[in-house]
């Protein structure tokens, strides 16, 4: 996990002031780094029954596809606010700096597909639980969430409903 944490750059005052952003492209861009990346969040979920991981917009695009490949799962995207085809079903949920909305195909999921939900960074939780709500209201089961870093400082952890798993590969 060292590697990764080595490849994860602060931006200062990004998007806004008093923002303290982790840039991953420098991961992204180190093919060994971002392998080992894929290969440890999927850990947990070998052997699982996944059948679909939900990528949160934008980052959680690249993780939860690249994720959904190497589990054997498909890959349904969770979007912000009109950026999928309708039908869709969606839920608004507060940021650490603001408040968005988040949708699923209504058909994206069968009920009872196990699924997990994967983002980039969970830092006040609200994003990673919105995802949650989006995957149960279709009828899917969420068996847990991965997400590269947690800023623990934030307690985003603290909305993650016990006892599913919550992984984090490195805590900020």
């Amino acid at each position: 996990m060292q590697a990764i944490f080595d490849l994860v750059r602060d931006v200062p005052d990004f998007p806004r002031p008093g923002i303290m952003f982790k840039d991953i492209t420098p991961l992204l861009a180190d093919a060994a780094a971002f392998g080992a990346c894929i290969d440890a969040l999927c850990e947990p979920w070998r052997g699982q029954g996944i059948g679909a991981v939900c990528g949160i917009e934008s980052r959680g695009f690249i993780f939860g596809a690249a994720m959904a490949r190497a589990l054997g799962a498909g890959f349904v995207p969770l979007r912000k606010s009109g950026k999928l085809p309708p039908p869709v079903v969606g839920v608004d949920y507060g940021l650490e700096y603001g408040m968005d909305r988040l949708e699923i195909g209504s058909q994206a999921l069968a009920p009872g597909e196990r699924v997990i939900v994967v983002d980039d960074v969970l830092a006040t939780g609200g994003t990673l639980e919105a995802g949650r709500r989006l995957v149960e209201r279709l009828g899917a089961e969420v068996i847990g969430a991965s997400v590269v870093i947690e800023l623990g400082g934030l307690n985003g952890r603290s909305r993650w409903p016990l006892p599913l798993p919550l992984q984090a590969l490195i805590t900020y």
